[in-house]
């Protein structure tokens, strides 16, 4: 199984496996990062200029899937990060809290980390990040858990989830001005 830098586990062999497309590539195929990054890589802008920017992975767009000649980890700067609202193991949902400062119920979990960084390398790899819930990062990152794994939410996590969502009910809930302010008196104080 895939490790990180500390040497915990990740909890997936192999990290493309979750993704779906490059944050970098556009609805037409082509690579946003070598038009609007392309400084940071001449080469590979250079390249990819020559190929009117069609990603190397995706390949022609009138085709259904991915029909270039590279593989997703063959790119130099490919990334995949989640903006996912729910845990990708265990299915738990969000419930942000506006105007507080409550720790998210979810989390970015990252996949890929420095290559050969047991070597010593430390050359970076493609950024590979999924979301989790809090409870399975840590179960992923202490034990043997994996991402794929059929897991239920954790009941602690179910116990935060509906604390929110009472809370979130309670704000919505209306109360008139008649209800708010005494009717009797005059000058419409507060109760």
């Amino acid at each position: 199984m895939e490790k990180t830098d500390a040497g915990t586990s990740v909890g997936v062999d192999d990290p493309y496996q979750f993704v779906d497309r490059c944050d970098f590539l556009t609805d037409e195929g082509k690579c946003r990062f070598a038009v609007e990054y392309g400084d940071h890589d001449p080469q590979f802008a250079t390249e990819l200029r020559e190929q009117e920017y069609q990603c190397p992975v995706a390949g022609e767009t009138d085709e259904e899937g991915l029909t270039g000649h590279w593989d997703w980890a063959d790119c130099p700067h490919f990334r995949a990060r989640s903006a996912g609202d729910e845990c990708q193991r265990c299915g738990l949902d969000e419930q942000r809290m506006a105007h507080h400062d409550d720790r998210p119920l979810l989390e970015e979990h990252h996949l890929s980390y420095a290559s050969g960084s047991a070597h010593g390398s430390g050359e970076t790899s493609d950024e590979i990040t999924i979301t989790l819930c809090r409870w399975c990062h840590a179960k992923v990152h202490d034990s043997w858990a994996r991402i794929d794994d059929d897991a239920s939410p954790d009941p602690e996590a179910i116990a935060q989830q509906e604390s929110r969502r009472a809370k979130q009910q309670e704000e919505l809930s209306f109360e008139s001005a008649a209800e708010r302010y005494d009717p009797g008196e005059g000058n419409q104080e507060e109760k």
